[in-house]
C-alpha cells in the first residue's frame, strides 16, 4: 500500500525489474544502483523581523559516470533526504534514455517558500549556493543545478549570481546554472521545455497505429480527450499544447481543486483566471469538480500526472479509466500500480523518458554558456539570404512573382526558440523510437518503463566500461 516503500525504494525496484533483462556485471550494477553522494545542510538564515531560522537542504550526486552531474533544486516542505536520492537516480537514467550527457543529480530545501518574504528567499537561494560551492558540489563541470518544484527563473538567477561572486575567474561561470532568464545567459525555450518534451513524447506514441490499435485509438493527437493534474509549469505548458494540437482539455485538477469542460478547456482563460484568482476554481465556462481525484479517475484518452509523486497508487489504480497515462512528474505511479495498469493494457509512457524536455534544453543552456555565442546568431542572415535565392530563382524558371511579405515570410532564418524546439522535438523522437525497440525485442514481458530503464543501464555500463571498471 501507499506509504510502505519509499520513493528510493520504488526506483530501485524498477531498476531491479530491468536488470533481469541483462547480462552485466552484478557488481557493477550495485555500483550503479546506489546514489555516489548525498550532502546534508544545515544553515542559518536571518527574517526581515531580525529573527534566525535554521534551514536543512540537500544534494544528493547519485552518478558520476558523466560529468557535470545535472539536477534540478526543489523548494517545498516535506522534501527529504530519500526523495532527493530518487531524484537524482530517475535523473540519471533519464538522461541517458535521450542521450544528454550529464549524471544525475537532485536538491531540496525544505521550506514552504509562500511562508517566506521575497527577499529572504532570495538570502535562502544565495546561502544555499554558498553551501553547494564549499562542498564542491556546483560548478559548470562539476554539478549544474536547474529548476524544479517550487523554483524558478528568479531563484536561478539569485544562484548564478552567487556562484559568479564566488568564483570571478571562471570565464564558463554561467554555466553553473541552467533555467536562467534569457538576459543572464539563459535560452530561449526553455520556460516551456518540459511540458513541449511531454507533448512530443506522447505525439510520438500516439503516431504508432500498431500502439494505439489495442487501445482503440485512432493514431495522431487531434480530438483525444486530456485530463492533466497538476497545472504548474509543466501542467500550464502541456495542456497548451495538446490544446493547440487539436486535443480536448476536458478537466484540470490543482491541489486546491478541480474542473472539467466536456467539450474542452480554454487553456489560456484558465490560466488568466488562475493569475486574478490565485486558483483555477470558478474558471470561465468550466464546471468545478468535487474534488481534484475526481478528475483523475475520469473517463479520458490520456491522463497527464503533471505534479508530485506517488498520485496512483494501489488505492486508486482500479478507479483509473484513462487509455495512456503519460507520466509529466516524476514518480507519480508507485511500482505496483504501475504492474496493475500494465496488466489491463493501459499505456504508461514512463517519466524517465517522458519528463526529459527540462533536462534537454538545459543541455542546450549549458552548451551556450560554455560556447558563449547565441544559438542562431552565426547562421540566421546566411540561412535567409540562401532562401532569397532560391525563391528569385524559382521565380525565374517559373515566372511567379512573390510579394515582399511573402518573401520575408518564407525566407525567414531559424530563431534560437526555433532551433531548440527542433533539437528537443529530434531528441524526444529518436529516444521514444530506441526504448519502443527495445520493448519489441524484450517481448510481452516488459512495459516502456522497463524498456526505459534497460537502456539507460546498457549506456551507463557502457560508460564504465570505457573507464576501466570491472573489465
Amino acid at each position: 500500500m501507499t506509504g510502505k516503500i519509499s520513493f528510493a525504494e520504488q526506483v530501485n525496484l524498477n531498476f531491479d525489474k530491468a536488470v533481469r533483462f541483462t547480462d552485466h556485471d552484478p557488481r557493477l550494477l550495485d555500483q550503479i544502483r546506489v546514489c555516489n553522494f548525498v550532502c546534508r545542510f544545515a544553515f542559518p538564515v536571518q527574517k526581515d523581523d531580525g529573527s534566525i531560522e535554521v534551514v536543512e537542504a540537500w544534494r544528493a550526486e547519485h552518478s558520476n559516470h558523466k560529468l557535470p552531474t545535472k539536477g534540478g533544486i526543489r523548494f517545498a516542505l516535506d522534501v527529504n533526504e530519500d526523495e532527493v536520492v530518487a531524484l537524482a537516480s530517475l535523473m540519471s537514467y533519464k538522461c541517458a534514455v535521450v542521450n544528454v550527457p550529464f549524471g544525475g543529480a537532485k536538491g531540496g530545501v525544505r521550506i514552504d517558500r509562500r511562508q517566506y518574504s521575497k527577499r529572504e528567499l532570495e538570502r535562502i537561494t544565495r546561502r544555499f549556493t554558498y553551501e553547494l560551492s564549499r562542498k564542491n558540489f556546483i560548478g559548470p563541470g562539476i554539478d549544474v543545478p536547474a529548476p524544479d518544484f517550487g523554483t524558478g527563473m528568479k531563484e536561478m538567477s539569485w544562484m548564478a549570481d552567487t556562484y559568479q561572486s564566488l568564483h570571478n575567474n571562471d570565464l564558463n561561470a554561467l554555466a553553473a546554472v541552467t533555467g536562467k532568464p534569457v538576459e543572464l545567459g539563459g535560452i530561449r525555450g526553455r520556460d516551456e521545455a518540459t511540458g513541449l518534451g511531454v507533448f512530443y513524447g506522447v505525439r510520438e506514441a500516439c503516431n504508432n497505429a500498431e500502439d494505439m490499435k489495442p487501445l482503440g485509438l485512432d493514431t495522431g493527437i487531434e480530438g483525444k480527450t486530456v485530463v492533466v493534474q497538476g497545472f504548474g509549469n509543466v501542467g500550464f505548458h502541456a495542456a497548451r499544447f495538446f490544446s493547440e494540437a487539436g486535443a480536448k482539455v476536458i478537466a484540470i485538477a490543482e491541489y486546491d481543486g478541480a474542473i472539467t469542460n466536456p467539450q474542452g478547456l480554454d487553456i489560456a482563460e484558465v490560466d488568466e483566471h488562475r493569475k486574478q484568482t490565485k486558483s483555477i476554481v470558478d474558471a470561465p465556462d468550466s464546471k468545478n469538480l468535487p474534488s481534484k481525484e475526481a478528475a483523475i479517475e475520469m473517463d479520458c484518452d490520456i491522463l497527464v500526472p503533471a505534479a508530485l509523486e506517488n498520485v496512483i497508487t494501489d488505492d486508486n489504480v482500479d478507479r483509473i479509466k484513462a487509455r495512456i497515462v503519460a507520466e509529466a512528474a516524476n514518480g507519480p505511479i508507485t511500482a505496483s500500480a504501475n504492474q496493475h495498469l500494465f496488466d489491463r493494457s493501459v499505456l504508461v509512457i514512463p517519466d524517465v523518458y517522458l519528463n526529459a524536455g527540462g533536462v534537454t534544453v538545459s543541455y542546450f543552456e549549458w552548451l551556450k554558456d560554455l560556447s558563449h555565442v547565441r544559438f542562431g546568431r552565426l547562421e540566421k542572415r546566411f540561412e535567409e539570404f540562401a532562401y532569397r535565392r532560391l525563391l528569385k530563382g524559382v521565380e525565374n524558371v517559373t515566372e511567379r512573382r512573390f510579394s515582399e511579405d511573402m518573401l520575408r515570410v518564407l525566407s525567414e532564418g531559424a530563431e534560437e526558440r526555433d532551433l531548440v524546439r527542433s533539437g528537443l522535438d529530434e531528441t524526444m523522437a529518436t529516444a521514444y523510437q530506441e526504448i519502443r525497440n527495445k520493448k519489441c525485442q524484450i517481448g510481452g514481458k516488459a512495459d516502456l518503463r522497463t524498456a526505459c530503464f534497460i537502456v539507460a543501464i546498457d549506456k551507463i555500463v557502457l560508460c564504465y566500461g570505457d573507464m576501466g571498471i570491472f573489465p
